[in-house]
């Protein structure tokens, strides 16, 4: 489903989908967004990485000062977040590629995974890893690689824990340049898992959506990136009430 607006476009999608009888999703977005106020989790990386697991494939450097969560690297890299989350939830950073001339400033590569389990592991725990991308199919967990192969691609997966195999549908494999990265300038990333709705929103725009029928609601969270620099600030994680459309 490739859906685009702001969380008040979510109603009318709704209450369209309830006029023409089709299925909704058991745990909707509240209308209005979700309150900014009380986050459960957030960071505001001026005291280090004590929050944060990192996973480098060819070395680098991953800080968390002055209030930027920064990531050169010159390959793979996984920086997960250690709390485990429960949905349903709204994940919410600004993040920034950077081209300012450094050996990494590629503009490539602003990825995430949330929700991501490791079925082989005592409690799910997905980590550690190598930090080499093929380490990361055996998880279960949805997936966005924003201005992946370059900033060619923008895409959105749903890991199935099986080796080699990333499912991607046609409708979640972008190359148009809205979907891409603008070097040194700031967006705002929401990550959403409420129930079966699943979505990957970019400045208040919805990029991608997939309802589930067999939803990830418990597991972890992290940024990923390869052979790039990413500046990522206010971090914040928030629940989201079960909101159902009226009968």
């Amino acid at each position: 489903m490739k859906a685009r607006g702001t969380w008040a476009g979510l109603a009318v999608v709704v209450a369209a989908m309830t006029l023409c009888g089709c299925a909704l999703p058991a745990v909707m977005v509240p209308t209005g967004g979700p309150s900014p106020d009380n986050p459960i989790h957030s960071d505001d990386f001026r005291s280090g990485l004590g929050q944060w697991a990192v996973e480098l494939e060819r070395g680098g450097r991953v800080t968390a000062r002055d209030g930027v969560l920064d990531i050169d690297v010159p390959g793979g890299a996984t920086v997960w977040f250690r709390p485990v989350l429960q949905g349903p939830v709204v994940i919410e950073y600004d993040a920034v590629a950077v081209d300012e001339g450094g050996a990494n400033d590629r503009v490539s590569d602003l990825n995430a995974f949330w929700m991501a389990t490791d079925p082989r592991a005592p409690g799910g725990v997905p980590y550690p890893r190598s930090g080499a991308f093929a380490d990361y199919d055996t998880l279960r967990t949805y997936y966005v690689g924003q201005g992946g192969n370059g900033n060619t691609t923008t895409r959105m997966r749903r890991y199935v824990g099986e080796p080699s195999n990333r499912p991607l549908l046609p409708d979640h494999d972008r190359t148009d340049a809205d979907d891409l990265l603008v070097a040194n300038a700031r967006q705002s990333i929401r990550l959403v898992a409420a129930g079966d709705l699943i979505q990957y929103w970019r400045d208040d725009r919805l990029v991608f959506e997939m309802v589930d029928p067999d939803p990830y609601q418990r597991g972890w969270f992290a940024l990923r990136t390869t052979a790039s620099h990413l500046r990522i600030t206010n971090f914040r994680v928030r629940t989201l009430p079960p909101v159902r459309p009226p009968a």
